[in-house]
């Protein structure tokens, strides 16, 4: 894959009288309920004619919007308030002030990390992931595999039960739960993390650059099966998986001021 310039980026976004907003929600009671609320209060319009959209729900749905708009092909800005439960990548839910707090919303664009999954038998698979990209096995074996940076092999064989890669704002979820590195946004950088590794014993993972490609080569697919994960989207019984970041896909995620998400992932590392 090609080298890829850098990815995030920063800016204001304007009021939302001047740019029309559609909402969506969680199908979850409490979703479904603070919709309510909020079309009682103020106009949305439908999704095809918004330029930003609200979104209701938890970190698992404000993921599942972010895809279902990479495979529709538009991009909005997306503001979303927590009814869920962790709410990481989310703003705090309150009714009033809405437009106040899109018009002094801090932006983030974020990349996406692309998979590429070749399977056993020849199949090839393409997929974005906002969070992580992971591998893992499919039986009872541990599995083995082979990884390379930019068509180098830098680990020969890692015996594990998979292993991710993470951009900084997926870094605070399945990557932090594998004991991997919380990156702060705008480092640049990738986490390569094992999960729950055997041999090399105390390989804790690395730190790569965001414009390099990693190659995951599983060894011995056929008595070891793996399996490949892109956020939610997963891929069985592959034997090799490309991942980079695509600058091309840059989602803008909005954030109240005073909470905003690269202040949240800085401080997740003084969390107790």
């Amino acid at each position: 894959m090609p080298r890829v310039p850098c990815a995030l980026t920063t800016a204001l976004m304007t009021a939302i009288a001047d740019r029309p907003t559609a909402l969506v929600a969680s199908p979850t009671e409490a979703g479904l309920a603070a919709e309510a609320l909020l079309r009682a209060r103020y106009h949305f319009v439908p999704l095809g004619e918004a330029e930003q959209i609200v979104a209701l729900g938890g970190d698992g749905f404000l993921l599942q919007t972010m895809h279902e708009m990479l495979a529709a092909g538009r991009l909005l800005p997306v503001f979303g308030m927590n009814r869920g439960t962790v709410g990481f990548l989310m703003n705090e839910w309150r009714l009033d002030g809405l437009e106040e707090r899109l018009n002094r919303a801090r932006a983030f664009t974020v990349a996406p990390l692309a998979m590429e999954a070749e399977t056993v038998e020849g199949k090839t698979v393409r997929h974005p992931a906002i969070n992580e990209v992971s591998l893992l096995r499919e039986t009872r074996q541990a599995a083995w595999i082979e990884i390379s940076v930019n068509g180098r092999v830098v680990l020969g064989q890692l015996i594990c039960d998979g292993v991710l890669v993470a951009t900084p704002a997926g870094s605070t979820a399945y990557n932090l739960s594998a004991q991997g590195p919380i990156l702060p946004l705008g480092s640049n950088l990738m986490a390569l993390t094992p999960i729950s590794p055997f041999r090399p014993r105390r390989w804790r993972g690395a730190l790569i650059p965001d414009d390099l490609t990693v190659l995951l080569r599983v060894l011995d697919p056929m008595k070891r099966p793996v399996s490949a994960v892109a956020d939610q989207h997963e891929v069985r019984d592959v034997a090799a998986v490309r991942i980079c970041i695509d600058r091309s896909l840059g989602i803008t995620l909005l954030f109240d001021p005073e909470h905003a998400l690269d202040e949240r992932i800085t401080l997740e590392q003084f969390a107790t």
